[in-house]
């Protein structure tokens, strides 16, 4: 009797495993520079997929008109996938952007019982590769696709800037099972979050002031919601129906820091070639140069409004301050720093330039006047004798 109880016991725990404590998705951002920017014309499909309108419904309270940027985008069908904790079905989107970027997203879900079993989900690995091998062969195929409406496309696509986001399904839980509030919690799990987020598999090897630095930026607005941003990863603790509402602001600003590193190369480079060239070349050549600095300074002066205008501005107060801190966190200020001041060496080689050829012209202005002063004397001498 009580080896069949047992017996019973045994099976019961076999059929019914204990429920994992946390569940959500994680999702994967990525961030390709394509082209100078993508032309007006309306695109109907990508890869044999419908081209939509990406929309967000913004629960938390705002003003009565939302403004905010929306782009095209697509899905894909989904996949399914060997993951780390074994099938896993794996959705993809891709937006485009006005600036000629794209952004594709990677969700997948997962349960664990264990907050930091998430680290293995970092660099996800697949059983027949990796997660960034296969978005990097998607980009390409919407590189391709796209061709026919790309302004002067990359002769190659740079490195992606890529960007994790753990989305933790509110209500969080104590040990006890009870609902704690997100920032209760965070507090509790501090140095975990903290390893998570920096990819630490042991959350002891790191430092009280790296878990601090690391969780330092985060922000609530409910008693269940949580968003902690970090510079390679962040983590949000929402209603599964509210978190599209804050990877919004995170693929945009990823977007912004991915254009931002493509304008500051494409700063370096114009720079390097004015340098060789005014000290290479002078004359006709130079007046080719002083074209191409002053394109330059045109193209950089509207990109960078369309840069601003897709975060212009979100009207939801939140998540105005969620962009902030992402913003702080990227350091975007400083990349829109470095870039200002190579525009302005620009500027300055320009008007350098601008100064170098109106002398010239002033010195063949005077030398024609002083010529034309002596053929008038030659001709009155001349004609009085």
């Amino acid at each position: 009797m009580n080896a069949s109880s047992a017996a019973t016991r045994a099976t019961a725990v076999e059929s019914n495993p204990p429920a994992a404590r946390y569940t959500g998705e994680v999702i994967y951002i990525f961030a390709f520079d394509l082209a100078y920017e993508l032309d007006r014309n309306p695109i109907s499909t990508l890869l044999g997929q419908p081209v939509a309108q990406f929309s967000v419904d913004a629960s938390k309270r705002n003003p009565r008109t939302l403004l905010f940027f929306r782009p095209r985008m697509i899905r894909l069908p989904p996949q399914e996938r060997i993951g780390p904790h074994g099938s896993m079905r794996v959705q993809r989107t891709v937006k485009l952007m006005p600036v000629g970027a794209i952004s594709i997203a990677v969700r997948v879900s997962f349960a664990v019982e264990h907050f930091e079993e998430l680290v293995n989900y970092h660099d996800l690995q697949f059983n027949n590769g990796s997660l960034q091998e296969e978005v990097r062969e998607l980009a390409e195929l919407v590189r391709a696709d796209l061709m026919p409406h790309l302004i002067r496309p990359v002769a190659r696509m740079a490195d992606e800037e890529a960007y994790t986001v753990f989305c933790l399904a509110a209500p969080l839980r104590d040990a006890k099972g009870d609902e704690v509030s997100a920032e209760a919690w965070m507090q509790g799990h501090r140095r975990q979050v903290a390893s998570v987020l920096t990819q630490e598999t042991d959350p002891s090897f790191l430092s009280r002031q790296e878990a601090n630095e690391s969780t330092d930026l985060y922000l609530s607005y409910y008693q269940h919601d949580l968003a902690v941003v970090d510079w390679d990863a962040a983590l949000i603790a929402d209603e599964p129906s509210h978190f599209d509402e804050t990877l919004y602001i995170l693929e945009l600003a990823n977007v912004q820091l991915a254009e931002l590193e493509a304008y500051d190369r494409f700063l370096d480079d114009a720079l390097e070639r004015a340098y060789r060239d005014l000290a290479t070349t002078r004359g006709r050549r130079r007046g080719e140069v002083l074209r191409e600095l002053r394109e330059i300074r045109v193209d950089l002066a509207r990109l960078s409004d369309e840069l601003s205008n897709i975060t212009k501005f979100f009207g939801d107060w939140h998540l105005a301050r969620i962009y902030s801190t992402v913003a702080a966190r990227f350091h975007l200020a400083d990349w829109h720093r470095t870039i200002d001041r190579k525009q302005e060496t620009l500027d300055d080689l320009y008007e350098m330039l601008e100064h170098d050829r109106n002398n010239r012209w002033m010195l063949i202005l005077e030398v024609t006047i002083v010529l034309l002063f002596v053929i008038d004397l030659t001709l009155l001498l001349f004609g009085h004798r």
